[in-house]
């Protein structure tokens, strides 16, 4: 017989990866802020193989405008200058030899009405994956019915999920409206 709790207790993971995955795509999505979060998709060749950016360098923000990337190898300037430029971050690097610097610009206002189309966006789908998580679980409560599972277990287990789904979508809203803040604050 299906046991109730771990149903309702597998929903709720399946919504807390909804939301950590959210939560990793608003930080790779820029707000006119340095933030080092928007180079961990950057990869380089660093003998033979490709490795995040932050393997082979240090990655610092001195200010709120800049980006600091020092290598701890010498050889890896160009490289890093290039994996930079061949992203779509759509900035360039300056490299003094010592360091290389990411200078952020502020954003336009139309890019800003772009990011805020991402962000919900990518809320739509953190928000459909938390529904998926909830109608997956109705579902099983459902067939555990046939299973002998009592109607009314069901009907608290059901109520349960819907508490547990409301929950994570306003959790969903209030991430949306923070980030929304973020990228409007000029």
């Amino acid at each position: 017989m299906i046991e109730v709790e771990n149903v309702i207790n597998d929903a709720r993971d399946a919504m807390d990866m909804a939301i950590m995955h959210l939560e990793e795509t608003f930080a790779h999505i820029r707000a006119g802020k340095a933030n080092p979060r928007i180079l961990d998709g950057i990869r380089v060749d660093s003998y033979g193989s490709m490795v995040p950016l932050s393997n082979v360098a240090a990655i610092n923000t001195p200010d709120a405008r800049s980006i600091v990337i020092k290598p701890w190898d010498k050889s890896m300037f160009k490289v890093i200058e290039k994996a930079i430029i061949d992203s779509d971050l759509g900035i360039m690097p300056e490299n003094n030899g010592e360091i290389i610097r990411i200078g952020i610009p502020p954003l336009t206002e139309e890019r800003r009405k772009q990011l805020s189309k991402q962000c919900k966006a990518e809320t739509e789908t953190a928000k459909i994956s938390i529904r998926n998580a909830r109608r997956d679980g109705i579902d099983i409560l459902k067939k555990a019915v046939k299973e002998g599972l009592s109607e009314d277990n069901q009907k608290d287990a059901e109520a349960r999920l819907q508490k547990i789904h409301d929950k994570f979508i306003k959790k969903v809203d209030d991430m949306l409206v923070e980030k929304e803040k973020e990228i409007m604050t000029v």
